[in-house]
């Protein structure tokens, strides 16, 4: 579904005429959870492209304020949730505009030891929230529990990746010992289109459409989806990521990005240009 800015400036008339006034601009992003848009100067307005993601709306209105002022770094926070009409049939929200840019696969943030030591310091702080009352994460499972999934997705990707090399990562990240221990906050989708950077700094964590208790194994795929190998190194170190928690991490980026490369390389050429470039760093 094509949203335009006419459409939403609609919606905000008819169910926020307060805001009526304000301009909207369209935001360019290649995510594929969400519409953004900016709403005036300090706003913006997100409308979920699937029904999917429209789960995540109160999601985020639930828990966002609960745990915004126990982190580190900002995270936008609900100031609205629009209801589904005839011009858009799902829920969706306004919250607040933060500054900063995605950062690139490679780039200069990517190397960043202070990029590393915020990312842990986010992290970390997370997985501190008392957990009671807290829903599962998107990805709460076994990291086990992906294999098939992920092995089918390998298979569709013949002479796109090293498939050897990937198999074998693979095998290796499964033989990991399992999570046994009580889940943690995570956020659950630490890539390069749900964070913000500065000056080679974490400016702001957005979209936390995944969050939830999980094995705090999945917060590590921001090791190699936003760091290089050196960054990386000092984000583990900083974490203090053991053998078996790395592994498990280093498993699921590989999965996830495998899953992404295999959806998104014919549709998508942002998100599976991020994904091979995770593989790349994984079997390097």
């Amino acid at each position: 579904m094509i949203v335009e800015p006419s459409l939403v400036h609609g919606l905000i008339a008819a169910q926020f005429p307060h805001w009526a006034d304000l301009p909207v601009e369209a935001v360019g992003a290649s995510g594929t959870a969400n519409a953004i848009y900016r709403l005036g100067a300090d706003k913006a307005v997100r409308l979920p492209r699937t029904e999917g993601s429209a789960a995540d709306v109160a999601t985020e209105h639930r828990w966002l304020p609960r745990l915004a002022g126990q982190l580190p770094f900002p995270v936008p926070l609900p100031l609205a949730q629009g209801a589904p009409d005839r011009t858009f049939p799902r829920p969706w929200s306004v919250c607040t505009w933060l500054n900063g840019t995605n950062p690139a696969p490679g780039d200069a943030a990517s190397s960043s030891d202070l990029l590393a030591a915020d990312l842990a310091e986010f992290v970390l702080a997370l997985r501190r929230i008392a957990p009671e009352d807290a829903p599962p994460a998107y990805r709460s499972e076994p990291l086990a529990s992906r294999d098939a999934a992920t092995r089918e997705a390998l298979a569709t990707l013949g002479g796109v990746v090293d498939a050897e090399a990937v198999a074998a990562a693979w095998k290796d990240s499964l033989s990991a010992p399992p999570f046994t221990a009580a889940p943690v906050w995570v956020h659950g989708d630490l890539q390069p289109g749900n964070v913000l950077v500065a000056d080679g700094r974490l400016a702001a964590v957005i979209d936390f459409g995944c969050t939830g208790l999980a094995d705090p194994a999945v917060d590590l795929i921001a090791a190699w989806y936003l760091l290089t190998a050196g960054a990386r190194q000092t984000f583990r170190t900083a974490v203090a990521a053991d053998e078996a928690t790395w592994a498990r991490g280093r498993g699921w980026a590989l999965s996830i990005a495998l899953l992404e490369l295999a959806h998104y390389r014919e549709s998508n050429p942002v998100m599976a240009g991020i994904a091979a470039h995770v593989i790349g760093e994984i079997v390097t």
